[in-house]
């Protein structure tokens, strides 16, 4: 019987742990910094050390 409850187990985890991934990305989401082209450009320039 000890194998039903693992296979009951891995069924709960394989079902829990793309919810909890899609949660996670969705507060990333949320985190996010806007922020206008220009802006953006600016930083990405600041980035590459090429000045």
């Amino acid at each position: 019987m000890a194998g039903g409850g693992a296979a009951f187990a891995l069924v709960v985890v394989s079902l829990l742990a793309p919810l909890a991934l899609y949660a996670a990305v969705r507060a990333e989401h949320d985190r996010r910094e806007k922020m206008s082209r220009e802006e953006a450009e600016r930083v990405a320039r600041r980035d590459t050390g090429d000045e």
